[in-house]
């Protein structure tokens, strides 16, 4: 088999596809939830505080800024990411947790050769 097929399989099996489709979503909440923290939780949080801009708030060091309001925006990001994901897989163990649970009917029936290989034993057992 080429390296080129064997490729291909790999890519269209249905984990690697999902996974694709899982950071492309994933790369979008990032981008609302950074837009919720810093254009709607962040002003409220700094109205709150008496007026505070934390995107304003930064340490001159020398030549260097060190620009601490991005970065307190960035961990309330992490931090609502972070619980979202939580939340997430939490439902999805819930839901696998009932799978379990509720085993879906009856066994199925044995193959046809166990049952007349058992038919053979208990006749055998007969005589």
């Amino acid at each position: 088999m080429s390296v080129l097929k064997e490729f291909r399989e790999f890519a269209v099996k249905g984990n690697v596809m999902d996974l694709a489709v899982g950071v492309i979503i994933g790369a979008a909440f990032g981008k609302i939830v950074s837009s919720v923290v810093e254009d709607v939780a962040m002003p409220v949080l700094g109205t709150l505080m008496g007026g505070l801009d934390f995107s304003g708030l930064a340490i001159q060091v020398g030549a260097a800024t060190i620009k601490y309001g991005k970065f307190l925006q960035t961990c309330v990001d992490f931090i609502i990411i972070a619980w979202a994901i939580f939340l997430v897989i939490k439902l999805v163990n819930r839901l696998k947790r009932e799978e379990v649970k509720d085993p879906s009917g009856p066994p199925p029936p044995p193959p046809r050769q166990e049952v007349l290989l058992e038919e053979i034993r208990d006749l055998l057992k007969k005589d």
